[in-house]
């Protein structure tokens, strides 16, 4: 299922900036966040997130799929 996705402008303390989807409980504030748009993987909205940051990962929670650890 399609959703918007985000990434977060600030990284983790190991360097990562997390993608989200709308909706997780772990999605940063909208000053904090970069809208990637509308995908239907989460794959594709880190391919997209790649394009601001070159360390992205997607979320634990709710990319689950992009999540490497």
């Amino acid at each position: 299922m399609a959703n918007h996705f985000y990434v977060n402008k600030n990284a983790q303390s190991n360097g990562d900036h997390e993608v989200h989807q709308a909706g997780c409980n772990w999605l940063p504030l909208e000053q904090n966040r970069i809208y990637l748009g509308y995908f239907t993987t989460s794959h594709e909205a880190v391919r997209e997130a790649k394009k601001h940051y070159s360390q992205v990962n997607g979320c634990y929670y709710c990319c689950p799929e992009s999540h490497t650890g």
